[in-house]
């Protein structure tokens, strides 16, 4: 099974962690995002720019969904997985239109970019 992080919305990300020179750190918690190291707060503490998986944001898919779909994918123990936003994947995403598939198994995660699917799926 493999999780997709839309281009559109992991590129904010990416472009935040870039320009305040952190790394970008892959989430599992309550759903499945990416977001900067150090970035924006809104006012109520969380931070502003994220990029959820498609089906594991909590704001807006249900519960049953995404609760189900993040530990199939990624186990049940909460993790943060940190990357260079500059190098390797991240770097085509930032210059492309690409999104990102995410995969994992017990000791690897793989991350691939792939091209986007049209609106709606």
């Amino acid at each position: 099974m493999t999780v997709r992080f839309k281009g559109t919305e992991l590129r904010p990300v990416l472009a935040e962690a870039v320009a305040n020179q952190c790394r970008v750190i892959l989430v599992k918690d309550h759903g499945v995002y990416f977001l900067a190291e150090r970035g924006e707060r809104r006012p109520d503490g969380r931070q502003k720019t994220i990029a959820y998986a498609a089906g594991c944001n909590p704001d807006v898919d249900a519960f049953d969904e995404w609760w189900e779909l993040a530990p199939a994918e990624f186990g049940g123990d909460d993790f943060g997985e940190f990357f260079d936003p500059q190098e390797g994947v991240f770097a085509r995403i930032l210059r492309s239109e690409d999104d990102l598939d995410v995969s994992a198994t017990t000791t690897h995660l793989s991350l691939q970019a792939v091209p986007p699917t049209p609106s709606g799926n």
